[in-house]
């Protein structure tokens, strides 16, 4: 499964902010600067994942962006489907297929993302961290 652009981003910032050890928020500068992303393009991602509830942010000085949640509350199926839509099996073509055929296919399709939703919920962003330097 390859990410996009956007999702990487997305994966990447939201990674950024799980590792701070305190709730402060983190402007997009330090983010974008830190996790090598044009900023510009990580505000509008930014602005999706506060829209979705994965972040909050905050206006002003000290102002900047959080996780609303634990990381350990956060999944990547989280974050894909704020920036992606929600994820499921599309459509499929009627172009020389029988309809057996495209029923047989849709319903194997949909068997796939269901399998990949699941997948992708059960990976928490804790479990993406890496361990602390001792």
């Amino acid at each position: 499964m390859k990410l996009s652009r956007t999702v990487a981003y997305a994966v990447r910032a939201t990674i950024q902010l799980a590792q701070e050890p305190s709730d402060r928020p983190i402007p997009c500068s330090k983010l974008a600067s830190e996790g090598k992303m044009p900023e510009r393009f990580l505000l509008q991602i930014l602005r999706n994942l506060v829209t979705h509830g994965i972040l909050r942010s905050t206006r002003g000085v000290d102002g900047g962006y959080a996780l609303t949640r634990a990381p350990e509350n956060i999944s990547l199926l989280d974050v894909i489907e704020a920036i992606e839509g929600p994820m499921n099996a599309g459509e499929t073509t009627g172009d020389g297929f029988s309809e057996e055929s495209q029923l047989k296919l849709r319903g194997a399709l949909t068997e796939i993302t269901q399998t990949a939703r699941q997948q992708l919920e059960a990976i928490k962003f804790s479990q993406l961290l890496e361990p602390p330097q001792s």
